[in-house]
Formats: C-alpha cells, structure tokens, sequence
C-alpha cells in the first residue's frame, strides 16, 4: 500500500501549467514544510526542524490549489509517493520523489492563517456555530476532565 498524509504550510504560492491537447488539464506543483515531531526547542545545532515535500496535484485539485492556495497556509494532503528519474542535461541521472495529492485540505481557518488575499482567497461557506464551541471550532472541555475519559490519547 502506498499512502501518505502529511500536514504543513505552503513554502510559496503553488506553480500551475496546463497540459497541451483536446482538454487542458491543471498541473499544480507546491512544496509542503512538514515539522518533525520531537524536534522543537532546545535545538541550538542549526538541525534542520522540517522536511520540505514536493507535491504534484492534478486537473481540479491543481485548479483548487491554484485558487486558493498561497505561501504560509497550513494544509493537509492525502496521496500516494512517486519516484522517477531523467537525465539532465548534463548528462547526469537525476531521481525524483514527489506525492501525488489524491485530496488537499484546509487545515485552519483563513483568519488563522493570516493567508489568503481580497482578490479571492479563500472564504469558507458560513455554518452554525455549536453553543459549546470556544473561538478556535473545537469544544471546550471543562476542568476536571481526565484525559482517560477521551477517546485518544
């Protein structure tokens, strides 16, 4: 089985070509910084504290990211990894490894991400709000709660 999620931010705006031919298909290509867990902090070294991901997305997921993805908006993408490899022109082989988005996401709000611009970003369809939301979407959970009693750890 080849499957990957990742969650990160947009290095920059995503890059979109359209494929030549009878039906021009949107192929977006962006670059996810996915932080590595257990590496925050303390970590005076200069090692680095993300993995920067290539990611190929393609007809309406290209279309999708090209409208409303921009640099520094955090997302999700579930996919599948590729390799390949071509010459250069140099002569030297050169090996590719890039996810292949079979679904992309927000992964926080436009107002969270500072992302987003006037001339269309992203706004997200207005929807009731549950009384025991707290400003961020997610319920509040009252003191005293033990952590036992939910369902995850």
């Amino acid at each position: 089985m080849n499957k990957v999620i990742l969650m990160g931010r947009l290095t920059r705006d995503p890059e979109v070509r359209y494929s030549q031919g009878e039906r021009a298909m949107a192929i977006a290509r962006y670059t996810l910084a996915v932080d590595r867990r257990g590496r925050r902090g303390g970590n005076d070294d200069g090692a680095q504290t993300a993995d920067f991901i290539p990611c190929v997305a393609f007809d309406r997921a290209g279309e999708f990211a090209e409208r409303y993805f921009r640099q520094g908006l955090k997302i999700v993408v579930t996919g599948r990894i590729q390799t390949g490899s071509y010459t250069n022109r140099d002569g030297q082989k050169v090996y590719t490894t890039e996810v292949i988005v079979e679904d992309q996401e927000f992964a926080e709000s436009k107002n969270a991400s500072g992302a987003g611009s006037a001339d269309g970003g992203y706004r997200p369809a207005e929807r009731p709000t549950p009384s025991s939301a707290i400003g961020d979407g997610f319920m509040n959970i009252p003191d005293g709660v033990e952590d036992e009693g939910l369902p995850f750890n």
